[in-house]
């Protein structure tokens, strides 16, 4: 079992985070006669899959959909056809920014070079 501030240490995010994780029902805690938030094995594992999505750029309602399709599906199956849809999605946009940003880099050593080249040929280590 852990506490809001062992989860919140843990994943490196306030306990704000983890409430809020909870409003939304991503994280379903238990009371203790203290009435204190206690999180399990469960919700733990629950946090890293938050985490990791987060990370990975998926937006919460996408994560929520994600992680709970497993209690309506013991099997997994639905939950991994779901990521697998959301990651192919997911993958294609990524890859779509990495063209652009590739794009912008070379239109920008362009204008660098041309930069240079009006200077007289002076370099500042721009040219990749």
């Amino acid at each position: 079992m852990y506490t809001i501030s062992q989860l919140a240490n843990e994943f490196q995010i306030s306990t704000r985070t983890v409430r809020y994780y909870e409003e939304l029902g991503l994280l379903e805690p238990s009371r203790s006669d203290g009435n204190q938030r206690v999180f399990s094995k469960r919700e733990y594992a629950r946090l890293k899959l938050i985490t990791r999505g987060k990370r990975y750029g998926f937006q919460l309602d996408e994560i929520k959909e994600m992680v709970t399709l497993f209690d309506k599906d013991r099997t997994g199956t639905k939950q991994l056809q779901k990521t697998i849809e959301y990651g192919t999605k997911k993958v294609a946009e990524v890859e779509e920014r990495i063209r652009e940003l590739t794009e912008l880099k070379n239109e920008m050593n362009e204008l660098l070079t041309d930069f240079q080249r009006r200077l007289g040929g002076e370099t500042n280590g721009y040219d990749t």
